[in-house]
């Protein structure tokens, strides 16, 4: 009885591997080559910054879309963009390097706290209390969330606020998107001016709580030859590509004319002046 129990059971598992293996031949998922080939030549850094979920999710869609570039990604730069395009056909074009930029300087602005966190060091979990433990609701709260999230370690915490080394970034922007109050974000490494202020808030509001911060005053706008800087959703924004396009010609008129000096001048724009200053004295 024991025997044929066993004889029973052992039959029976031949038979579900058999319909198994019979199974796994008929669905099986046909993958791409070429799409393997192109997730070799990735970096593996799986950032996100592409805006794909992982290497094999770009590989994927630059196989499969036409419309997909080779060069979206920025860890590899130009050398993978490079090899992806002559894998899947695809012309190559140049992309413009980003890096991180910190739109905050509450230091400057000697932003006081309104109480004394003592919760968990997150940036996430300290703004999700009260807004925040700062007296600016839109400031860098400097718990690091996004220097945790950097894959290069080109952010740092000092004094309570990020700083991020520009050598260093790739431009990926993983820390873009886990900053609670998006003081963080990309802009061009040739960027000329830069805007070191995130507040929603205006005039009075802001000049309470700090010395620095935007007023939302509009002169920068009405100063930029190039039409590059607008309000957009209460915040002061610069179109870097116009502003590029335009050149140097505007002498950075938006950065001397505002009278808070959240226009700050950046790159070989702030290299410059800071020669000349040097030279001057």
């Amino acid at each position: 009885m024991v025997l044929t129990s066993v004889l029973a059971l052992t039959g029976l598992g031949f038979v579900a591997a058999a319909l198994l293996s019979v199974a796994s031949r008929v669905f099986a998922v046909r993958e791409d080559p070429l799409v393997g080939q192109v997730t070799d030549t990735l970096p593996g850094a799986n950032c996100g910054g592409c805006g794909y979920a992982g290497c094999e999710g770009y590989a994927n869609a630059v196989v499969h879309d036409p419309s997909i570039p080779p060069n979206l990604c920025v860890v590899g730069g130009a050398k993978t963009a490079s090899a992806i395009g002559s894998l899947t056909g695809k012309l190559t074009t140049e992309m413009e390097p980003l890096c991180a930029y910190r739109r905050c300087d509450k230091n400057a602005g000697k932003v006081a706290q309104r109480f004394d966190y003592k919760g968990i060091p997150s940036c996430a979990a300290a703004a999700a209390l009260h807004h925040g433990s700062d007296q600016c609701g839109f400031s860098c709260l400097g718990f690091g969330d996004c220097v945790k999230e950097c894959i290069t370690n080109a952010l740092r915490v000092e004094n309570d606020i990020v700083t991020v080394s520009e050598q260093m970034c790739i431009g990926c922007g993983k820390c873009v998107r886990v900053c609670p109050r998006t003081v963080l974000q990309l802009i061009p490494k040739r960027a000329r001016v830069a805007i070191t202020c995130s507040t929603q808030d205006k005039l009075k509001a802001v000049m309470d709580v700090c010395k620095v911060g935007c007023i939302h005053c509009g002169k920068c706008i009405k100063a930029c030859p190039a039409k590059a800087i607008a309000m957009e959703n209460d915040r002061i924004q610069i179109d870097q590509k116009r502003c590029l396009d335009y050149g140097d010609s505007c002498g950075q008129a938006c950065a001397r004319g505002c009278p808070r000096g959240i226009l700050r001048l950046h790159g070989a724009a702030a290299l410059a002046a800071a020669n000349a200053a040097a030279k001057a004295e």
